[in-house]
This record gives structure tokens, sequence and C-alpha cells, in this order.
């Protein structure tokens, strides 16, 4: 079965940033996660969302 849901270090490494960086980017809402009994999780789609939009950042610019 295929994870729907990551954790921050996992989430981080899948979009080859650290940690902090990736926490950056939840403060700011530029990713989206959710809280399961304290413990944040970051869904897969949010990663996809977030690569997508700065993709299309890219190719604008």
């Amino acid at each position: 079965m295929t994870r729907l849901l990551l954790t921050v270090p996992e989430a981080a490494e899948a979009l080859a940033i650290s940690r902090s960086k990736l926490y950056q980017l939840l403060a700011t809402g530029a990713v989206t996660s959710l809280r399961i009994d304290g413990s944040r999780r970051i869904a897969v789609t949010a990663l996809n969302d977030y690569i997508a939009r700065m993709t299309s950042k890219e190719d604008a610019a």
C-alpha cells in the first residue's frame, strides 16, 4: 500500500531540503500539514501541489 502521509523528516527528504527549511514552508503555509494526536504529517498530495506551484512560478519567470 502506498503511504499517503509522511513525517516531517520523510517529507523533507522527498523534497531534498532540510527539515528546518520544510518547517519554514509549513509556517508560511507554502506546504500544508495536519496533526494526528500531536504528530505532524504532510500529505503526499501537499508536496505535489507545492512542486506544481513552484514549477508554474519558474515557467512564468
